[in-house]
């Protein structure tokens, strides 16, 4: 059972990274924007994108899955900590359009998924040790 929800748990995570990689790499104005306000257009948004491919398929995969959750945890601090504390704000405003706080709700539920799926790691993880010893 706890395999199942780990699955699910990541492969939403995979879904929220993976699919924000067609609005970075095709330069869509929102991203365009939110890369311009931190002053890392284009190269941080491109870059970006590449790190959330590789992280997006390292979730999903058995051997790298742990190296993708520790990841996607890290990047959607950085992603929550931008929204908190940078001009960006937690909704985002560009041209004369808005996208009501649904990028902030999206990397809140991937840190949360995958702060989650790391535990039900962390956990068999101990166990293993432990029996090992």
């Amino acid at each position: 059972m706890k395999t199942n929800i780990d699955f699910f748990l990541r492969l939403i995570t995979a879904v929220i990274l993976i699919q924000s990689l067609y609005f970075k790499f095709t330069g869509h104005a929102e991203a365009v924007h939110i890369f311009s306000t931190l002053g890392v257009e284009p190269w941080g948004r491109i870059a970006l994108g590449f790190i959330e491919l590789i992280i997006g398929i390292a979730i999903l995969l058995p051997r790298t899955k742990i190296f993708g959750i520790l990841g996607a945890i890290g990047l959607m601090i950085g992603a929550i900590g931008t929204h908190l504390f940078s001009p960006v704000g937690i909704i985002v405003h560009w041209e004369d359009k808005s996208d009501n706080g649904q990028l902030f709700g999206m990397a809140i539920v991937a840190f949360l998924f995958s702060t989650i799926s790391f535990f039900i790691h962390f956990k068999r993880i101990k166990n293993n040790v432990y029996r090992a010893l």
